[in-house]
């Protein structure tokens, strides 16, 4: 267990050490590129009348009151100005290099994939598609933002975003590609989550062996497990721990 410089020092040693890196992240990655957590959001929104995030992101929810769902999901959940931190792009450029061979995110913004990395694997699903209830054509975030009140496709279905709702399951597909990369990797990262929210969570327990690595603000229920843990901004130290490395490897070719 480390912080402050030695921690970063620390993460840039296993980093050079190993060749098989996960990372896998939560909302704090976003929050470092301007987003708010979204129950954090949801303290701002002025119209729930009294209902929680949890109820008004479900799927129970989107069925029966669309008009009002996408009213708050608008006002909420979409940052289209939003860009990469500098944690993102020392990911992708750890991707680059061949050390990192996946991106696994709770996060729903796309924020990896405009930074660079290419192996991704979105847990939650992501606003950038909105695929039509009815023919099944696929919108991006711009059309949706463009349409007023109830986003609908050309023949006239009802659009949803293709993210995870309350009461709905994981992506089978998806988690699978998760598991298999963690089981399967030599150091896994853990960034920017409070590893609370569930079946997300457990999937640390698919490590065989990797070292674990936790960069996080504020402690969680898996500090004591870990090899390393940091309680500083992910961002910094990702930047710091990657780009140093990067110097090393230039300077000794």
């Amino acid at each position: 267990m480390a912080g402050d410089e030695r921690g970063t020092e620390e993460l840039r040693r296993m980093i050079g050490q190993s060749s098989r890196i996960v990372f896998f992240g939560g909302a704090g990655m976003s929050t470092e590129s301007g987003l708010p957590d979204f129950r954090s959001a949801h303290g701002l929104y002025r119209r729930a009348e009294g209902k929680s995030y949890e109820e008004m992101l479900s799927i129970d929810y989107f069925e029966n009151h669309p008009k009002e769902f996408w009213r708050f999901y608008r006002d909420v959940m979409l940052y289209p100005d939003a860009k990469p931190n500098a944690g993102h792009y020392a990911l992708a450029r750890l991707e680059r290099r061949g050390k990192l061979k996946a991106v696994v995110t709770q996060n729903i913004d796309g924020l990896h994939q405009d930074a660079g990395s290419q192996t991704v694997f979105e847990l939650h699903g992501t606003v950038l598609r909105n695929p039509c209830l009815t023919c099944g054509t696929v919108y991006d975030l711009a059309y949706v933002i463009g349409q007023e009140g109830t986003p609908r496709c050309v023949c006239g279905g009802l659009l949803r975003p293709d993210i995870m709702f309350y009461g709905e399951q994981l992506d089978s597909g998806v988690l699978d590609h998760a598991i298999r990369a963690i089981a399967g990797c030599d150091l896994l990262i853990v960034g920017g989550t409070s590893l609370t929210v569930y079946p997300a969570a457990g999937l640390l327990n698919y490590r065989r062996g990797a070292k674990l690595v936790l960069i996080n603000r504020e402690e969680t229920a898996y500090d004591r497990q870990a090899d390393l843990v940091i309680h500083q901004s992910i961002a910094h130290v990702l930047e710091d721990a990657v780009g140093e490395q990067e110097q090393d490897q230039d300077e000794g070719e």
